[in-house]
Formats: structure tokens, C-alpha cells, sequence
């Protein structure tokens, strides 16, 4: 069994794109974990979708040697919306690395990344990277460290991850200012899960972080939660390459295989503890994350419903923070009401169901939870428009709202402020970091950040501003739903839920665009836009006509009118039976109205 005085575990923590996953690439190549002839670009990025996108959406973990110590290094995501990855991942670490751009300085999630680190109790190693580009300013970007975070300057390393300078004086900072891991190995087993992912062969495999006793092979083990009790079949640790081992003890971290077939057993927080020996009390886990942003997820071959569902099973098992319930839609069919913490979060998970899954999906436009308060006085919540109560039943609707923090050059401040105040943002705080930067602190709905808010942001500033948000609560708002109707008929898949001062401008944008995409009929087709019983936008997709009057070239007028009359009756009543088919293409490009 290893002595945990010489275990270090520790995660590397900072904004998206300041170099994360290129300093664990030099801590791999220095420290020998991989043959050189296998060394790549982003190595512990194991998914193709990071890979061409260039970020890292889940956590990794690997165990290095460095000095008569073990290093196990936890590279966690950047992007607001993997924040949860982020946070589990540093339950399993006595420290961070908090890495800043030397050409950039501290960004909106470098703070809030710092305080998860702060609020979990964690030794801190800050560190300026990047500091090979001619715009680094190293001194200058120490001395806003110091300021907003309170981190004494002299103790900030300045490395280069690209090249590799400094990168050993990091990890001699790390083995000297954070502590080992606490925990005893003579006491019952506990260990807690803070990752998994489905192996087709193997089934379930957990990564822990083994907190007192010790976790052997070839024992019986007991999922605190799920009650159930399973046959541990491999142990071991990543090297990065799985090294199965006889047995992990306190503050190490590894793998367990035990046979666990069933998707929902070994869920992420969940304690493992000795059969025949066990824990009187489970680990605290984590708190499940609430999602933020909602979206109807169905098979565009509506014989793929079963394959779905397992996707999203086993898409949940590594990656925790997304929930589904079964829903149906008229126009639709069969799917999944799926919850996400960001647009980000959305794409990337419809991209991985796609891809790993071979599925074809089409994707309704998003939408947040609401709260409507009914005149009989119950609250019901509301994640999908098409369920939202009628406007006579209703008292008044609460929305979700955001604290959304913003980093960004101080010449762009009066577009940045001209684009949250389009959102009906409301300014709440508003500080210099230093002459060149200032920092805004608004209150903005959520449904109207989750469009397409970042990309605005960052267009706006020429990609210089950064953006942190979280949930703040609901507050009370003046909201319509807005139904589309087509022939009369509802579609529920078009209705949405917009301010009233919105409302008609979103209905005439909907309707003046499904005009274009259903294809004529032999009737004439009304697309309207209703907040409840009034029609407040309208277009017509006309009517294909055959020229009845052909054969008539001359005689009595009456003869023209007769058939004219014929042809009247013939549509009027082919309208009343007549069902508009709306093409699959037309969903999916009439969803993207914001676009």
C-alpha cells in the first residue's frame, strides 16, 4: 500500500482555452507517462468531438511519478457550461492548479472556478501560462491576481505549457504547498464515485477516489444508495493506460469494474463500502445540478424510440448532470423531454447521441422551466410551451433568472451594456479590475441568455469579453404564450412562451417563415399566430389552382361562373378535412428562427 504522505492529488482549473489540457500534455511528456512515440495534442482529450472543437467536456484523470511522489492530476473543462464536471471533480482533490493567460489575465470563469476551489476548501497554486507570446504581460496580470483574488504575488509561477519552461517548478510546487490525503486505513471501506462511463463488454466503470480503508480485488463490494452488492472484478489505476493492481488504499485514486450491468446502479456521489465490513455512514456526495435549459429530443424514424431511450441511459451514466422524461407532440410523435445547464451542454449532448449512438434526431427550439401561479391558487411548473395553462386560468407567471458576470476590455462597455439592457438586463454592479478592464455584474432572464446571448457577446467585443453566470431565482414577469396555428389547427412543437412586448414580432417573424417552407396545397392555408383566443399575425400559403376555364372560350358568362362556383366548394370542403403535412425540414429550419 502506498503512504499517503507521498500522494498528491490535484486538478488543473481555469477559463476556457488558457492552456488546461496542453500543460497536462508537458506533465505527461515530463514525467515519462507516455512512450514519446505516442505522444499527441490534447492526449487525455479521449472523445473526437473535443478533439475538432478543441475543448474538454469531460473530466480525466491520470496517476504520474514525480520525485518519490505520486501525482494522480485531475484535467477538468473550462466552459461555464461543464461546471459541474468541475466540481466533482475537485471533491477528489486535496489542491488546484489555477491557471491564467499571461496575455489575457483573470477571465469570468478563472473567478468562478476559483471560488469552487475556495468553497471546497482546497490549497491553491496559481500560475501564469502563455508566457512565450509576445503580448504576455506577466508582472502586470500578477498584480490583478493578487487584487481581485487575494493570492500573494511572489507565490504565482509563470510557465509556458507549449514549451515546457517552468512546467517542472509547477510540479515541485504542487508536491510542497498541497497537503496529502487524510484517511485511515484500518477503518471500514469507503470510497466515493466521481465519474463513470459504459463499456459495451465490461459494463460499468466507475472512477473513485478511495477515502478510508482499502478497496481489494476479488472482494464483494456494496453500492450505498442502490443496496446492491457486487463481485469486484478489476481494480486499477490510469497510467493513462488502465494498470490493473491488487488493491487502492486511502487517498488514491483508480478504477473498479464489478460487473455492474444496470445503468442507474452506480450512479456519480454514490458510496462503494467491504460487503462483509461496511461503513456505518455513506460520503456526502454532490448535489444534483438543476437544469437550466429544456429541449424536446425526438428520432426522426419514430422506430428508433427504444434505442433512444438507452442512449440517454447510458449518455447519463457519464455524464450525470442531464435528465429526460418521455413526452409526446402532435406534429413529433414519440420523445424525450431532456434537461441541460446550457445551450453548449444541448449540442454537445445531441452531437454525442448522434455520433456514438448512430441516431437521428430532431431537436424542438430551447426553452427554461417557468412557474405559472393559476387563478385557483396551485404553482405548476412548466418545462415544455405547448403545456403552459391558458391565459383565463392564469395569475401571473414567474421566469428564471441569472447573475451574469462579464469580463471584458473597458472601450467595448457601452455595447456590452447596450446588448444585456436588448435583454432586458438590469445593471447591479460595475468595477475597474484595472484601467484597461472592467467588470459588469447584471440580472438577466435566462430564456433570453440561452439563444444565442455568448455568441453576441463575444462578436460584440471581437471575441475579448468572458461570461459567468448562475441561477438566482424567479422573479415575477410579463409573459404570453404565443401558439401557432396551421389550418386552424395547433402545432405544439412551434408554440413558445416570449414577453409580451415581443409577442407580436416573434409571431410575425414564425408565421412569415413557415410561409416559406410548407409547401402549397390544394387549398388555401391560414398560418396564424394566437395568444390565446386572438390572432395577432397571419400569412396565407396559397392555394395550387387548375385553370377550370380552359375549355370555355366564349358563351354565356354563367357557364364560367358555374364552374368557378364548382371548383369554390370543391377546395372549401377539401379544407375542412384536409391535414397540413409539415415537412421534417421545415421543423427543423423553423426552429431555428433566431438564428
Amino acid at each position: 500500500m502506498i503512504p499517503t504522505e507521498s500522494i498528491r492529488n490535484f486538478s488543473i482549473i481555469s477559463h476556457v482555452d488558457h492552456g488546461k489540457s496542453t500543460l497536462s500534455d508537458r506533465i505527461l511528456e515530463l514525467t515519462a507517462a507516455v512512450d514519446p512515440r505516442e505522444m499527441r495534442e490534447q492526449y487525455l482529450d479521449s472523445m473526437d468531438i473535443e478533439r475538432e472543437r478543441g475543448i474538454t467536456i469531460k473530466a480525466q484523470n491520470v496517476r504520474v511519478h514525480w520525485r518519490d511522489h505520486i501525482l494522480q492530476l485531475i484535467d477538468t473543462p473550462g466552459h461555464v457550461d461543464f461546471g459541474y464536471e468541475v466540481s466533482r471533480s475537485l471533491a477528489a482533490c486535496e489542491g488546484v492548479v489555477l491557471l491564467v493567460d499571461a496575455s489575457q489575465g483573470i477571465e469570468a470563469q478563472t473567478l468562478a472556478n476559483c471560488y469552487l476551489a475556495i468553497e471546497h476548501d482546497l490549497e491553491i497554486v496559481p500560475a501564469l501560462n502563455k508566457i512565450d507570446l509576445p503580448a504576455a504581460d506577466p508582472d502586470r496580470y500578477a498584480a490583478e491576481i493578487e487584487q481581485v483574488l487575494g493570492l500573494e504575488r511572489e507565490g504565482i509561477l509563470r510557465i509556458s505549457a507549449k514549451t515546457g519552461e517552468g512546467v517542472a517548478d509547477l510540479l515541485d510546487a504542487v508536491v510542497a504547498r498541497i497537503p496529502a490525503p487524510a484517511g485511515d486505513s484500518s477503518a471500514p471501506l469507503r470510497a466515493l464515485i466521481f465519474d463513470s462511463y459504459y463499456d459495451q463488454y465490461r459494463g460499468v466503470v466507475n472512477s473513485l477516489r478511495i477515502v478510508d480503508g482499502t478497496l481489494r480485488a476479488h472482494t464483494r463490494v456494496r453500492l450505498f444508495q442502490a443496496g446492491t452488492t457486487h463481485e469486484v472484478e478489476e481494480i486499477g489505476v490510469r497510467t493513462p493506460a488502465n494498470l490493473p493492481v491488487a488493491e487502492l488504499g486511502p487517498g488514491e485514486v483508480g478504477y473498479l469494474i464489478a460487473g455492474i450491468k444496470a445503468v442507474g446502479e452506480a450512479k456519480v456521489g454514490e458510496t462503494v463500502t467491504d460487503a462483509g465490513r461496511p461503513a456505518v455512514a455513506p460520503l456526502e456526495g454532490y448535489r444534483d445540478p438543476k437544469p437550466m435549459v429544456f429541449c424536446g429530443l425526438y428520432p426522426v424514424d419514430g422506430d428508433e424510440l427504444p434505442e433512444l431511450r438507452d442512449s440517454l441511459d447510458k449518455l447519463k451514466l457519464s455524464d450525470a448532470s442531464i435528465t429526460f422524461e418521455p413526452e409526446t407532440s402532435a406534429a413529433l410523435g414519440f420523445g424525450f423531454r431532456c434537461g441541460f445547464l446550457g445551450l453548449l451542454h444541448m449540442e454537445i449532448a445531441r452531437e454525442r447521441l448522434e455520433r456514438e449512438f448512430n441516431l437521428s434526431l430532431i431537436a424542438t427550439a430551447p426553452s427554461v422551466e417557468y412557474v405559472a401561479h393559476l387563478t385557483t391558487g396551485e404553482t405548476v411548473l412548466v418545462d415544455n410551451p405547448s403545456v403552459m395553462p391558458p391565459p383565463q386560468s392564469l395569475e401571473s407567471i414567474d421566469e428564471p433568472m441569472l447573475n451574469v458576470t462579464i469580463i471584458a476590455p473597458a472601450e467595448y462597455t457601452g455595447t456590452v451594456m447596450d446588448l444585456c439592457q436588448s435583454r432586458r438586463g438590469t445593471l447591479h454592479k460595475m468595477q475597474y479590475l484595472s484601467p484597461e478592464r472592467i467588470e459588469l455584474i447584471y440580472s438577466v432572464p435566462l430564456a433570453d441568455v440561452v439563444v444565442d446571448f455568448f455568441d453576441q457577446l463575444k462578436s460584440r467585443t471581437k471575441g475579448y469579453a468572458s461570461l459567468d453566470y448562475e441561477q438566482t431565482g424567479y422573479e415575477q414577469s410579463d409573459l404570453v404564450k404565443v401558439d401557432i396555428l396551421l389550418n386552424g389547427a395547433p402545432v405544439d412543437a412551434f408554440s413558445s412562451v416570449v414577453p409580451k412586448s415581443r409577442a407580436q414580432d416573434y409571431g410575425r417573424k414564425m408565421t412569415a417563415k413557415l410561409r416559406e417552407l410548407i409547401p402549397r396545397q390544394l387549398f388555401d392555408i391560414p398560418i396564424q399566430a394566437a395568444i390565446g383566443g386572438r390572432i395577432i399575425a397571419r400569412e396565407t400559403v396559397k392555394a395550387k389552382r387548375k385553370d377550370v376555364l380552359a375549355k370555355c372560350y366564349g358563351g354565356d358568362i354563367t357557364r364560367k361562373r358555374k364552374l368557378l362556383e364548382r371548383q369554390r366548394e370543391g377546395k372549401k370542403r377539401m379544407k375542412s378535412i384536409g391535414r397540413v403535412e409539415v415537412p421534417q425540414e421545415a421543423f427543423i429550419s423553423a426552429l431555428r428562427l433566431e438564428d
